[in-house]
């Protein structure tokens, strides 16, 4: 991306086929793609292999998983026999291998040592507990280190639905990422969740691949995964640029087993822990608050209020006056969150809310117009906005959970076309 005279390009399904063309004809020396458009790419001779000096194969242990066998197979025979070839897994089963005797001569087969396949600066810790337990123990986890980033992990997509659809019912801001959902929204929804528009990611293993985001403060394994690889790459998203991490398991009583070869493949000692309580969530809770309001104090980062001073000189106590703010602080977050949360009942799977406006095809309208018009006075990424349908009289489209009270505010009174705008929830 930085080096001069270097151009590169990703190609995928979900994106314009026709952009990538374009750019292709322009002229890149380096191109990363999915199989699928990569094939799609050589059956329109729009992606010319012959002069290729070097392949690379990433994952290839989950490209393989997914199906992706003859893809790949399909793929290499269009490249030239004189290239460089690499291959990376985090396993290599018969399946791999046979692909390394067939398409890479002589191969050297680099492998990293166990010793540094986990981090010093993640604290591990797994709690013992029924399956019909763990959403409960989930959301203590969440409520009592409050972090702003944490990525849940499951080991099935139904999975995945079954606990962002409870998650949601909950009011949290939580979005989920698996295999059914298209790339260019799983895009959108890293996108988001690197911004910090929601806190909570659960996903597979195969949609987590790749994820890389600063500052992740929790790994927590819903499932135990299946893989004792796994583990290693799950854990790995936190505890970066030596930060310190939390990863915490869940296992049922029948998965000591598990937990004990994963530990042995990993070469690390996993710490068991007591489910934490209500009463420990309320403890940490408090603490972290007192904190916050001592940590204000001591840098002084406030300014005598004229309000507290009236107060006092009517004979009320400062410690009253103190708790009498705090309830009202406290009153006011609910409040808002309960309204944050208020159309969750609404989205979909993926967190998305369809509205409908008053003006369609009729009035000239275009999809650009509808997006232009509610990303700027919204004040909303444009980006984050979902499928918009423009029918005759009236058009729908989707945005996020999160903005939806946002859009409805501020497109009150709002022209589109010159046309006044009746923006609400779709009831369909």
């Amino acid at each position: 991306k930085y080096t001069e005279g270097i151009k590169t390009l990703a190609i995928y399904g979900g994106e314009n086929i026709q952009r990538q063309i374009v750019a292709i004809k322009k002229g890149v020396q380096i191109v990363i793609g999915t199989p699928g458009r990569v094939m799609d790419h050589i059956r329109r001779k729009t992606l010319k292999l012959e002069n290729t000096k070097m392949v690379i194969l990433d994952e290839a242990d989950e490209m393989l998983n997914m199906g992706f066998e003859e893809d790949i197979e399909t793929i290499l025979k269009e490249v030239p026999l004189q290239r460089q070839s690499l291959l990376f897994s985090a396993t290599m089963p018969d399946k791999i291998l046979n692909i390394t005797k067939k398409y890479l001569k002589n191969p050297k087969h680099i492998k990293i040592v166990k010793e540094e396949l986990t981090a010093s600066k993640i604290e591990q810790v797994c709690f013992e507990i029924k399956e019909k337990q763990k959403l409960e123990i989930l959301t203590r986890i969440i409520d009592m280190y409050n972090p702003k980033s944490a990525l849940v992990f499951c080991n099935t997509k139904r999975r995945v639905d079954d606990t962002i659809e409870n998650l949601k019912l909950k009011g949290y801001l939580a979005e989920a990422l698996h295999g059914d959902i298209k790339q260019e929204q799983r895009t959108r929804i890293m996108k988001r969740f690197k911004n910090g528009d929601f806190n909570i990611l659960v996903a597979t293993d195969v949609a987590a691949r790749g994820i890389d985001v600063n500052g992740l403060e929790i790994v927590i394994n819903y499932d135990l995964p299946q893989e004792e690889e796994y583990y290693v790459h799950r854990i790995g998203r936190t505890g970066r640029s030596d930060k310190d991490g939390k990863a915490f398991s869940f296992m049922t009583p029948k998965e000591i087993s598990k937990l004990r070869s994963i530990e042995k493949y990993a070469k690390t000692k996993i710490k068991f822990k007591k489910v934490p309580s209500i009463k420990d969530v309320e403890n940490a809770n408090t603490e972290e608050m007192a904190n916050r309001i001592k940590n204000v104090i001591d840098e002084r980062e406030f300014e005598e209020s004229k309000v507290i001073k009236s107060i006092l000189k009517q004979g009320y106590k400062i410690n009253d006056i103190a708790n009498a703010l705090y309830f009202m602080l406290n009153n006011h977050n609910y409040t808002k969150q309960q309204e944050s949360n208020s159309f969750s009942q609404y989205s979909d799977k993926n967190g998305m809310v369809k509205l409908f406006i008053n003006v369609g095809q009729k009035d000239n309208v275009q999809a650009k117009d509808l997006l232009g018009s509610i990303a700027f006075n919204s004040d909303i990424d444009g980006s984050s906005i979902g499928k918009i349908k423009i029918l005759d009289k009236y058009s729908f489209i989707e945005i996020p959970v999160e903005d939806v009270e946002k859009v409805l505010e501020n497109m009150k009174d709002k022209q589109i076309k010159g046309r006044n705008v009746n923006i609400e929830i779709a009831q369909i």
